[in-house]
């Protein structure tokens, strides 16, 4: 018997270990159900008189494992990974202050999803905040990936302090970590493509014109231009600031400079190691 494939996972690690955290908030019975749901009573035994913190546990690490092995849900097949998650949004709390709850919630905002609260705020819906098309878990991973690949070390440093930042709801190091980590891929890029002339280049805006000087980055789309009026001084200019706005707009407001650096990271990874 065949089945539909199923897609990569949509989450990434830090979302899926606070969904699990968040797990924590039912009953030992309510726990034993959803182990039943998930097809998991071999793995994290029932009854077994476990604490609900192991179990817990015990899922995050099996869906990290095994993220996208097949479960079969009342929504229709989908990766273990993702039936966890949908399965912590049962006990989502809305506008809890609940560390474990933010956590989640700022998980879900950096994999490019929200909750959708309905009945007056008491149940909430998962729902894309931007297009499929977009895929955030799969540009993070591609990006740590090449960057593994090319030795980009002091770079992958960089976005992974910006990520923990950003999952510790600490906006404004987060955001300033995201200009540091496109200035040193920018700089590496520069240094791996052309050594022997970016290396006595004193700036990373000398290097990034020099990219400019020969068409890695690109003058006739805007990418940079000599006079300043480009998108990436544009983007250098908005990660410049310091911190994010107050009040609510705080974690919008990183979460959207930590997509938008992702983004523009994976592309100019790829043109780097796609380039003829």
């Amino acid at each position: 018997m065949s089945f539909p494939a199923i897609a990569p996972p949509p989450f990434t690690r830090p979302t899926i270990i606070a969904a699990c955290e968040l797990l924590e908030c039912q009953t030992q019975a309510s726990f034993d159900l959803m182990l039943l749901r998930l097809a998991l009573e071999q793995e994290v035994p029932l009854n077994s008189g476990a604490s609900k913190r192991a179990k817990c546990g015990m899922v995050a690490a099996i869906a990290l494992q095994r993220p996208v092995s097949r479960v079969d849900t009342t929504d229709g097949p989908m990766t273990l990974s993702e039936a966890v998650v949908r399965e912590a949004v049962k006990f989502a709390v809305f506008n809890s202050e609940r560390e474990e709850h933010l956590s989640f919630i700022r998980g879900l905002a950096r994999d490019g999803y929200v909750l959708v609260w309905n009945d007056l705020g008491r149940t909430a819906s998962l729902q894309r905040a931007l297009p499929a098309e977009v895929d955030l878990p799969a540009a993070d991973n591609e990006v740590h990936a090449i960057l593994a690949e090319y030795e980009f070390d002091t770079t992958a440093g960089h976005l992974c302090q910006a990520i923990d930042s950003h999952t510790q709801g600490r906006w404004a190091a987060a955001n300033a970590q995201l200009r540091t980590f496109l200035e040193s891929l920018l700089d590496e890029i520069a240094w791996h493509e052309f050594p022997d002339e970016t290396r006595a280049l004193q700036t990373s805006e000398n290097r990034r014109s020099f990219l400019a000087e020969r068409g890695f980055l690109s003058v006739e789309r805007n990418e940079w231009h000599p006079d300043g009026r480009s998108f990436l001084h544009g983007f250098f200019r908005m990660l410049h600031t310091e911190g994010s706005h107050p009040g609510l707009s705080d974690d919008d407001n990183s979460t959207f400079r930590l997509h938008l650096a992702l983004v523009t990271a994976r592309t100019y990874l790829r043109r780097m190691k796609y380039r003829q």
